[in-house]
């Protein structure tokens, strides 16, 4: 028998008619419904809602990680909502019929590129509408990705790259290491560009070892340095006169064993893991781009900001007085 009009159901929590698909999700959710039928043949009207639950059971027996559909329309639907944009509105944005649009919210992934450019109307990201889309953003994906490139050495990393990476940086410079005075001699105004930064709205935060703690002398005899590293330390706070009372500008002054270097500019960031009894510039090198808030940028980026909770602010007024001194 013929069903006269599209299938419909009244809860008793909601008032307005519910597809299956809709009332599956709320029944997945954990809502309670007394569920009236409204349609001429109810034996079809049982088997329709039999299905959605058996396609839900499926779905259900995925691994751990994947999404379901009715998730994804949600979050479709509700940043749809936010935008205050329909699926009229949004179709002719895309450049889509309003029927494709209702494919998407019913739990079809539009193609990549077109899920960028809904992304970018709704103001939200890809991974957040369509998770299953982008499972290498999954908590415990591979995170290769991430990895731009891997040097041998810290050495063999262009200088072109650093130079790139500093002067591209807008929003956040995060350095912390032992001395790194390399990074200070990049340009012959290193500190006038970072301070030029800073006045116009870059967050700067440089993190170096204490010169006077115990634990610089024994790094420096692990590394064969002969005494040299809290002098090292010391040259590299004295290049830093141009930023002197810099608003957005902060030095810092840790006594954490760190195990590696970290140089954050924006969204790439250069690490630099320690070899055993290597100096600085032999250190193997990853070059990393900010992909996943699970990925190995987001691990390096969380040991910056747990080392820097435990610094001791350095006046840069001082370190303007003894570059004049």
């Amino acid at each position: 028998m013929r069903i006269a009009r599209p299938l419909r159901f009244r809860c008793s929590s909601v008032h307005s008619p519910l597809s299956p698909a809709a009332l599956m999700a709320g029944l997945v959710s954990g809502q309670q419904h007394r569920v009236v039928c409204q349609g001429t043949n109810r034996e079809r009207t049982v088997e329709l809602l039999e299905g959605h639950f058996r396609g839900h059971l499926k779905r259900s027996q995925r691994p751990s990680g994947t999404w379901d559909d009715h998730v994804m329309t949600s979050r479709l639907e509700s940043a749809m909502l936010r935008a205050r944009i329909d699926s009229a509105a949004l179709s002719a944005i895309v450049g889509v019929d309003v029927k494709t649009v209702s494919r998407w919210l019913g739990g079809r992934v539009p193609h990549r590129r077109t899920r960028i450019r809904i992304a970018e109307v709704l103001q939200e990201t890809e991974e957040t509408l369509w998770p299953a889309a982008r499972p290498d953003l999954l908590s415990g994906a591979p995170a290769t990705a991430e990895v731009v490139g891997a040097y041998a050495h810290r050495a063999d990393i262009p200088t072109e790259l650093w130079v790139s990476l500093l002067h591209s940086a807008t929003e956040r410079i995060d350095i912390i290491g032992y001395a790194y005075p390399f990074v200070l001699e990049l340009l012959p105004d290193a500190a006038a560009v970072i301070a030029a930064k800073c006045h116009s709205g870059c967050e700067v935060r440089l993190g170096f070892a204490d010169p006077d703690c115990a634990h610089v002398m024994e790094r420096d005899s692990l590394e064969q340095m002969g005494g040299t590293l809290p002098g090292r330390i010391r040259n590299a706070l004295s290049m830093l006169g141009p930023l002197a009372d810099t608003p957005g500008c902060t030095v810092g002054l840790h006594s954490a064993h760190i195990y590696n270097s970290v140089f954050r500019f924006d969204s790439e960031m250069i690490v630099t893991p320690y070899l055993f009894r290597a100096r600085g510039y032999q250190h193997a090198a990853l070059h990393l781009r900010r992909l996943s808030q699970h990925g190995i940028f987001e691990s390096f980026a969380d040991q910056f900001e747990q080392i820097w909770g435990a610094i001791t602010p350095y006046p840069t007024r001082e370190v303007s007085d003894e570059c004049t001194a």
